[in-house]
């Protein structure tokens, strides 16, 4: 068989070449090793996702007939519903809270753990133990602790408050007088702040990933540094920053679509209260569906927030060629 070169010349394709018995043997052993995982993803995520997007065009209560209503759940959604916006608006503040502390919290955590040069693994080991429990037992724990009353929080910021309220009394200032704790999870004003300040329980895997990521600095790069006279923050700012760029990136896309999707904090420990003030994108989509039966409308939310979180990455992924530096690029 002749095709036509870049030059308008001819040239023949090179015969194709029969596949051996051991080949066939071998391509059909992988096809078949294969196939569980394939079957999965059609069953499991190909499928669900395809159902929810033409469930998203229909009204569907789960007991009578699937009614085609076009679109009518995104008409809804955008015009008449004020829990959307609020959740969106809910979800949008943890995101911007919990996503930034644990990047800080995590890598400062890192940096120590990498320059412990005794019980170095048994620090990491305590440090990563929440990721394997994390749970409803430790949202329980975190329920009690955050208790005005009996919990183990406040009782350790109401004697420091009345200690500071003493001292200040000896100059006659009366600020703190009455000042107590906060209502934490009990207090609209301080719920969601109460659940970005848990999210840095489980920072255990971002650690690992910073760790990572320190470890394939060169000691040498700092060691020359130092000869040239560059201090510690000098050393963190021009040389550990724009080498932990890539792990940055990884962390900041990965948090951001954690966050968006958290769900179980808020299903277990305030169930989107007090007075909606921990509304999560999440827990309302689950509510429309499996709290209200309506489960096109809660399809329609889905694909919402899919969408969303595509253009956050999008624009993540947008920024990176301005400030994430890999290895390889470099001269």
């Amino acid at each position: 068989m002749e095709t036509t070169n870049r030059k308008g010349g001819k040239t023949s394709k090179p015969p194709k070449i029969p596949m051996t018995p051991k080949q066939k043997r071998e391509t059909l052993t992988f096809y078949i090793l294969i196939a569980p995982w394939i079957i999965g993803f059609i069953a499991f995520n190909l499928w669900p996702m395809f159902r929810s997007l033409q469930l998203s065009f229909m009204s569907w209560n789960m007991i009578q007939p699937a009614e085609w209503i076009g679109l009518g759940n995104f008409t809804r959604i955008f015009t008449g519903d004020r829990f959307f916006f609020q959740s969106l608006r809910v979800t949008a503040i943890f995101a911007l809270g919990s996503v930034p502390i644990r990047l800080v919290v995590s890598l400062f955590i890192a940096i120590l753990l990498r320059n412990i040069v005794r019980g170095v693994k048994v620090f990491r080991t305590i440090y990563y133990i929440p990721v394997i429990i994390a749970g409803v037992a430790v949202m329980v724990l975190w329920m009690h602790m955050f208790n005005p009353i009996t919990g183990l929080i406040n009782q350790v910021i109401n004697p420091l408050i009345n200690l500071l309220h003493n001292f200040l009394s000896l100059f006659g200032i009366t600020a703190l007088e009455g000042v107590t704790g906060p209502g934490w999870l009990h207090d609209p004003n301080w719920a969601l702040p109460s659940l970005i300040l848990m999210s840095t329980w489980d920072i255990g895997n971002v650690i690992i990933i910073w760790l990572a990521g320190l470890s394939g600095i060169s000691k040498e790069l700092y060691e020359a540094a130092k000869v040239d006279g560059a201090n510690r923050v000098q050393q963190f700012r021009y040389m550990t920053i724009p080498a932990l760029s890539p792990t940055i990136f990884f962390n900041l896309v990965m948090g951001v679509i954690g966050s968006m999707q958290e769900f179980a904090r808020v299903a277990v420990m305030t169930d989107g209260g007090p007075q909606n003030s921990t509304l999560f994108y999440n827990f309302y989509l689950f509510d429309m569906a499996f709290g209200r039966f309506r489960m096109g409308y809660a399809s329609a939310l889905a694909w919402i927030l899919f969408v969303i979180i595509m253009v956050l990455t999008a624009l993540v992924f947008k920024s990176s060629s301005l400030w994430v530096h890999y290895e390889s690029e470099r001269d």
